[in-house]
């Protein structure tokens, strides 16, 4: 007899044809047995004591429901195409033992025969089922076909990344496909595992180009620090010089000199570049009031050497060389006395004082070269050469004639009259030497 504690379930649309009139299916003895009644005979099901028989019936109504449900409940499942064909078949053969052994009030007979039209049902969906399986499939594999190609693209875009230089934007966005891996859907272990390496390698080969990146430019860094940090303290030191025309000279040369140094950290450029400016802006702030200064000088030593250039290019035509070059020298010491002037002016002065300097110095080596007795001895030996050399053709051609040889006295006297023309040449020259 079943324990009237069982819970007493809910009963649905779907069974209630199968139910029936209770009455028709199940009766109470007087003794407060339930029976149902089947096409071969009645048969006792269970007892509710201390209920009513239509309460105890009622219970055992119940049960029959619930098998019923239950069936179709199996019949929906396979129209849907949601069961597994072999799953299907095995709750077939547990419900046909169940309704066999059911201690339920209906239409038992109706109930088996329901349960016995599933196998066909079964086999009448089964091609829905494989169809919507494949269907299922085929999304399983468009989905996995998707996220790979989402991982792809994030793991090609990662290569891609590998050579970049644009450390700050390529590290962000390294991040970011890092977040979208994260996102993606996970893929079969190894496909997923083969796109993770590839992207984890071109993640650290990249952070290790940055790394190395940096750690060199530290270095570099540190190396300009240096070199500027030696600019700036020879700048400092030329802050306050008053050589003007040298320090200027200095502190370009110290610019291009920091041009080339090349670029540091920009902080460390930036204050020692700062100090740089100050010694430069110092320097040539005390130069320019210098030079202000002096502009009202400059224009009266103008008028000083436009004077005297005057004085300079009177020595002009030179007759005594000898009293030219004291002149000269004497106004050479009252011109470099005069202070500064216009370096373009003066520039045209010194071009014009040159060509008076050379006049002295060529006429004063003519006087050495003619005042030297080794040059008058040469000159000497040359002439004395010539007349002898003369001579002696002279004494070739008489000869060459006494014997018929025309043709070679002819040859000697034309020798001897060519060095009769330099004989002549070489006697004026001889003239022109000072005893």
């Amino acid at each position: 007899m079943d324990n009237v504690n069982t819970p007493i379930l809910s009963s649905t649309g779907a069974a209630a044809a199968l139910i029936g009139d209770p009455a028709k299916f199940g009766r109470v003895g007087e003794d407060g047995t339930v029976y149902v009644i089947t096409p071969t005979g009645d048969r006792a099901v269970g007892s509710y004591p201390g209920k009513s028989a239509e309460e105890a019936l009622a219970y055992f109504v119940k049960k029959f429901e619930m098998a019923a449900s239950e069936v179709a409940l199996l019949a929906a499942r396979i129209r849907s195409g949601a069961m597994v064909p072999s799953d299907a078949h095995e709750a077939v053969n547990k419900l046909r033992t169940q309704i066999t052994e059911l201690n339920g009030v209906g239409d038992l007979v109706n109930l088996s025969q329901s349960l016995e039209k599933i196998p066909a049902l079964i086999t009448e969906h089964e091609g829905a089922y494989q169809a919507r399986k494949a269907a299922q499939a085929a999304e399983r594999d468009a989905r996995k076909a998707e996220s790979t190609l989402v991982k792809e693209k994030i793991v090609t875009e990662a290569e891609s990344l590998v050579d970049s230089v644009a450390w700050k934007v390529t590290t962000a966005r390294l991040k970011v496909l890092l977040e979208d891996w994260k996102k993606a859907p996970r893929l079969d272990k190894k496909v997923d595992a083969a796109l993770w390496k590839r992207f984890s390698s071109s993640r650290n080969k990249f952070d290790k180009r940055r790394r190395t990146h940096f750690a060199n430019l530290a270095t570099e860094h540190k190396e300009v620090a240096n070199t500027k940090e030696v600019i700036v303290k020879e700048a400092e030191s030329l802050a306050n010089s008053k050589e003007w025309l040298n320090t200027a000279k200095r502190f370009k040369a110290l610019m291009d000199q920091w041009k080339a140094s090349g670029r540091g950290k920009k902080s460390t450029d930036t204050a020692l570049w700062n100090r740089f400016k100050a010694a430069q802006d110092n320097f040539f702030a005390a130069k320019n009031a210098d030079m202000e200064k002096r502009k009202g000088s400059m224009s009266e030593n103008l008028t000083k050497r436009e004077a005297m250039i005057i004085e300079f290019e009177a020595l002009l035509p030179i007759s005594d060389f000898k009293s030219a070059k004291k002149r000269f020298y004497d106004l050479m010491g009252k011109w470099q006395k005069i202070g500064m002037t216009d370096r373009k002016k003066r520039d045209a002065f010194e071009k014009r004082i040159k060509k008076v300097e050379e006049e002295i110095s060529e006429l004063e080596r003519n006087y050495q070269r003619k005042s030297d007795p080794s040059a008058k001895a040469q000159a000497n030996k040359v002439v004395q050469g010539l007349q002898e050399a003369i001579e002696n053709y002279e004494k070739q051609a008489a000869k060459a004639e006494a014997a018929g040889q025309s043709a070679k006295a002819m040859l000697a006297r034309e020798a001897a009259a060519a060095r009769r023309d330099w004989l002549e040449q070489a006697q004026k020259g001889l003239t022109e030497f000072t005893s």
